[in-house]
C-alpha cells in the first residue's frame, strides 16, 4: 500500500521549474513596485502568482498520485491484457445475433 503513495522528493522534482517561475515572478513584482508603495505595487501580483503555483501543485500531486494507483491496479493490468471489443468475435448467444 505503501507504494501507492507519492513523496515530498517526487512532488519537489515535479514542480522544481513552477516553482522557479514563482519566486522570479515575486522578485520581478517587488523590484518592480515604486518606493513606498511596496504592499499596494506587489500584493496582487504575488496573490496571483501563488494562486496559479497553488493549482499546478495540486493538480500535479493529483497526476503523479494517480499515476501511482493506477501501476499498481488490478483493473489496470487487466484491461491491458484484454484485447478490444473489435478483437472479439461473436458467439451468436444474444437473441438479436441469431435472427
Amino acid at each position: 500500500m505503501e507504494s501507492k503513495r507519492i513523496t515530498v522528493e517526487e512532488l519537489k522534482r515535479a514542480m522544481a521549474a513552477d516553482f522557479e517561475r514563482l519566486v522570479n515572478e515575486v522578485a520581478v513584482a517587488m523590484n518592480a513596485a515604486k518606493d513606498g508603495h511596496i504592499i499596494a505595487d506587489t500584493e496582487e501580483l504575488v496573490r496571483d502568482a501563488n494562486a496559479v503555483f497553488r493549482e499546478q501543485m495540486y493538480a500535479k500531486a493529483i497526476g503523479l498520485l494517480q499515476e501511482k494507483q493506477e501501476a499498481f491496479s488490478p483493473s489496470a493490468r487487466r484491461a491491458a491484457k484484454q484485447g478490444s471489443p473489435a478483437d472479439q468475435s461473436s458467439d451468436g448467444q444474444r437473441a438479436s445475433e441469431r435472427e
